[in-house]
């Protein structure tokens, strides 16, 4: 006989919507109704409330920031640490993010994959050889790096937006893989 019960949102407790504080349970359900479910990091991280408000403050103000990095460039920034630490949830739930903001489903897969084949441009792909920089070995950035991107007409503040998004992004995805986080099914047709 084989189980078909559904596995766990995650490894860790995940709380009941109805018994959120009113601010969490008030930003779940707006994401709930603007894209028919609930995403199940909100679910894994609202059993910590101060966690949850912290990281989608940063969340949010990375990835909302005005500048000239577009919504599905930073979504393809987030790919690049979440694709090399095989983070699951992260790979799946923006490359459904990406082929939205995108409005391209090849290219979304494509970096999921590998983002040295993709079909971006010059300036796209020293922005993602930058993120995977930060992400894999932060410390061997230098000047040259800045140089690099200076020369594909990246300032100074876009360069830092590609390192927070990099970094925050790594962070995330260590935690998804602890907690063992699924993505949720509706991820997978997204976009498509």
């Amino acid at each position: 006989m084989t189980d078909t019960a559904e596995p766990p949102v995650s490894r860790f407790p995940v709380p009941r919507l109805s018994d959120l504080p009113e601010d969490i349970r008030s930003r779940i359900e707006a994401v709930q109704e603007k894209s028919g479910f609930v995403p199940n990091v909100f679910l894994t991280l609202a059993h910590r409330p101060d966690e949850f408000r912290a990281f989608f403050a940063y969340h949010d103000a990375l990835m909302d920031r005005p500048g000239a990095l577009s919504k599905a460039e930073r979504e393809m920034i987030v790919m690049v640490p979440s694709t090399a630490n095989q983070c699951q949830y992260c790979v799946i739930a923006h490359g459904a993010i990406l082929r939205i903001r995108a409005k391209n489903p090849l290219l979304a897969d494509q970096v999921a994959i590998n983002d040295r084949k993709a079909d971006i441009t010059p300036r796209q792909k020293a922005m993602l050889d930058f993120a995977m920089k930060v992400s894999a070995r932060a410390h061997e950035v230098g000047e040259a790096d800045f140089e690099v991107l200076k020369q594909q007409g990246f300032e100074e503040e876009d360069i830092r937006d590609i390192a927070a998004i990099s970094a925050f992004f790594g962070m995330s995805n260590r935690l998804a893989n602890v907690a063992s986080m699924r993505p949720n099914a509706e991820f997978y047709t997204m976009g498509r």
